[in-house]
């Protein structure tokens, strides 16, 4: 029987990590639950005795905000909001995305600042569970009103609309309805936008980006820590009198991460003929360090909005207050996710120089690693291949938070475009996992030219790295060696190395 996780008030990326990789299954905590059934029965009061206008409950929305909607058709307001909105194109998201999105919106209408139902948050929680996961398209979101387009798309079939993944088939909601033991809800006042509004989409991604790149920055010191090995590199440049001269948290980590990763090689202790080694070798603490840093401010961000409530308009209960905001807009996801795709893509960038220096026939090691160079090419495009898709990271490195565009009639006049900040992030996280694992590839095969040992904790890695990858005596199909070295890059349990 799946363990149970409660929705409550603070939700860790540790929480997430655990949820996901033990299948834990989720419930609204009781707090939570009276949170949620309290913000609702407040706003149906208030919409009892008041007639003003409260922008999206009894008003249109966007530029639409002046036009007054009847009580009596509060609910078909909503419903139409969710079909008027799904508007999404574009490659559809990957399911463990779409799956997230359902916990975080989960998450954000837990903290009863929306006025939805019990019953309307816990089918999100029912969807979760059971593995419910709709089709939601990757583009459309601006990143400000919320991620529109992706959240209707994710709430149709809440309402019987739209397409949904169930028992490793893609059916319609209509068909979905006809096997679980439900009914579509029946939308009341706020639901629609409540479910729309907030920035789920963009979220998803940054939280699968964030737990992606930490374990490749672990992955990135220890692969080139190998490469360093094969290399013939100095152990100076990860000395601490260095790295307390300039104290970066970062830069100091990734020292003493070699330092340890080090310890008992026979190969660092050798004596050099080399005075200094090339700057992919020589500074990995201060360009994986600053990457460390960088990555460190993402995660207070992406922490901060996993617990958030990011709707709009926003109901206080306590405070007897229905107040519009702006809390939907993606500005702190978009300057984060562009930070992490700048500091992941340097990542690639310095694997891929560590990569070109093996292959070069220096320190000798034979050109292109293999022994009888000509007749054989060895690893001379795994490099080209690298650097193709380190040159394609530095095109997803520009910054998508620089750019707005106004829509909705001018009311929605800036625009975060945080959607497009982490779609472009999640496809550099990938691209970094696929330089590293071509650099694990070539500094495993470097090292097979070296007579001394290395460390044992590095000995180790290479052994199973082996055991998936073997030596390439001669020219052979590549690409199969090279798809089972980024499997084992992103399969590995790195952060548990040291």
């Amino acid at each position: 029987m799946a363990s149970i996780s409660h929705i409550t008030d603070m939700l860790s990326l540790e929480n997430i990590v655990s949820i996901i990789s033990e299948n834990k299954k989720l419930e609204f905590s009781e707090g939570t639950k009276k949170r949620i059934i309290k913000s609702r029965k407040y706003l149906d009061k208030k919409l009892e005795v008041e007639d003003k206008p409260i922008y999206g409950i009894n008003t249109g929305f966007g530029a639409l905000y002046n036009k007054s909607i009847s009580k009596q058709d509060l609910g078909t307001l909503q419903e139409n909001l969710i079909k008027s909105h799904a508007c999404g194109t574009g490659d559809e998201v990957p399911q463990h995305i779409v799956k997230l999105m359902l916990l975080l919106k989960a998450q954000s209408l837990g903290y009863g600042y929306s006025g939805v139902r019990l019953e309307t948050a816990e089918r999100l929680l029912y969807f979760y569970n059971n593995d419910i996961i709709p089709v939601v398209y990757s583009q459309g979101s601006l990143g400000a009103s919320g991620d529109l387009a992706p959240l209707a798309h994710t709430m149709l079939p809440l309402i019987g609309l739209g397409e949904v993944y169930y028992q490793s088939e893609r059916i319609t909601a209509e068909e979905l309805y006809k096997r679980i033991d439900l009914k579509p809800l029946k939308l009341v006042s706020k639901e629609g936008l409540a479910l729309l509004n907030g920035t789920q989409f963009m979220l998803a991604f940054a939280v699968w980006n964030l737990i992606e790149s930490l374990e490749l920055l672990d992955a990135a010191d220890v692969i080139g820590a190998v490469s360093l090995e094969a290399y013939d590199g100095r152990i100076e440049p990860f000395l601490q009198p260095i790295h307390n001269a300039r104290p970066h948290r970062g830069q100091q980590i990734v020292a003493e991460r070699f330092r340890k990763l080090l310890e008992g090689s026979e190969m660092i202790k050798r004596p050099k003929v080399h005075v200094q080694d090339p700057y992919s070798f020589r500074t990995v603490p201060q360009v994986h360090g600053a990457s460390r840093d960088a990555i460190e401010y993402v995660k207070s961000v992406v922490l901060t909005e996993m617990n958030s409530a990011t709707d709009n308009p926003m109901v206080f209960p306590n405070e007897d207050m229905v107040v519009s905001g702006g809390n939907f807009h993606g500005q702190p996801l978009a300057l984060a996710m562009d930070m992490l795709s700048i500091a992941m893509s340097e990542i690639a960038n310095i694997s891929e120089r560590r990569i070109y220096k093996l292959i070069s026939g220096k320190r000798d090691l034979p050109s292109f690693l293999v022994a009888n160079p000509g007749l054989n090419s060895g690893f001379m495009i795994a490099q080209y291949t690298a650097a193709s898709v380190v040159s394609q990271n530095k095109q997803l490195a520009t910054p998508a938070s620089v750019d707005s565009i106004e829509s909705s009639q001018g009311q929605e006049d800036h625009v975060s475009m945080g959607a497009n900040a982490a779609t472009k992030a999640y496809k550099v996280v990938n691209n970094v996992a696929t330089v590293l694992g071509i650099e694990l590839f070539t500094a495993s095969q470097a090292m097979f030219f070296r007579k001394e040992k290395t460390s044992p904790v590095l000995e180790n890695i290479l052994n199973d790295f082996r055991k998936e990858v073997p030596f390439v005596e001669n020219d052979t199909v590549m690409y199969e060696k090279i798809h089972k070295a980024v499997d084992f890059v992103k399969k590995f349990e790195w952060s548990n190395l040291i």
